[in-house]
C-alpha cells in the first residue's frame, strides 16, 4: 500500500502542474478528505498511515514533519516529481478532491473538518488521537 508522503508528492506535483497553491496545513486537510474518498468510493483506504486529531484538523504526522519547514508558506513544487502509481480512477478521486478544495482556504478547511465528527469525537487537546479509518468512512458514506 501506498504511504501518504507517496500521496502527498503526487497532490504537491498536481498543484505545480496545475498551478495551485499548497500550504503544509491545506496539504493535511486534503490528505484527510483524500482518505475519505477512497474509503467512501472504493471501499480501501489510499495510504497507510494513521490520520490524528490535532489542534488544526486532521493530520498525518508524518508528512506534517517533512513540510514543517515550509511554515504556513505554500510548498515549493518545483522539486517534486510524479513518482506514485495510481490508477486512472483513483488518480481521478485525487484530482477530484484537490480541486474542491482549491476553492477553500487552508483556514477554511480547518474550520469545516472541526465540524466533522471524525475530528470532534477523537480530538483531545495534546494527545493527537488517531482518527479510526471506520469513523471517517461512516460520516462521509453518511453525507
Amino acid at each position: 500500500m501506498r504511504s501518504a508522503i507517496e500521496i502527498a508528492e503526487y497532490i504537491i506535483w498536481y498543484c505545480g502542474e496545475h498551478g495551485l497553491s499548497i500550504s503544509n496545513l491545506k496539504l493535511q486537510k486534503i490528505l484527510y478528505f483524500v482518505q475519505a474518498e477512497f474509503l467512501v468510493a472504493t471501499g480501501y483506504p489510499c495510504f497507510s498511515d494513521n490520520i490524528e486529531a490535532w489542534d488544526f484538523g486532521p493530520v498525518v504526522s508524518e508528512v506534517y514533519r517533512k513540510y514543517k519547514v515550509y511554515g504556513g508558506s505554500n510548498i515549493p513544487t518545483f522539486f517534486v516529481t510524479n513518482n506514485v502509481r495510481l490508477e486512472d480512477n483513483e488518480r481521478e478521486l485525487v484530482n477530484g478532491i484537490v480541486n474542491v478544495c482549491d476553492d477553500y482556504t487552508a483556514s477554511e478547511l480547518v474550520e469545516i473538518t472541526h465540524n466533522q465528527s471524525p475530528w470532534r469525537d477523537n480530538y483531545v487537546p495534546k494527545h493527537n488521537n488517531v482518527i479510526p479509518l471506520d469513523e471517517i468512512r461512516d460520516y462521509f458514506a453518511e453525507g
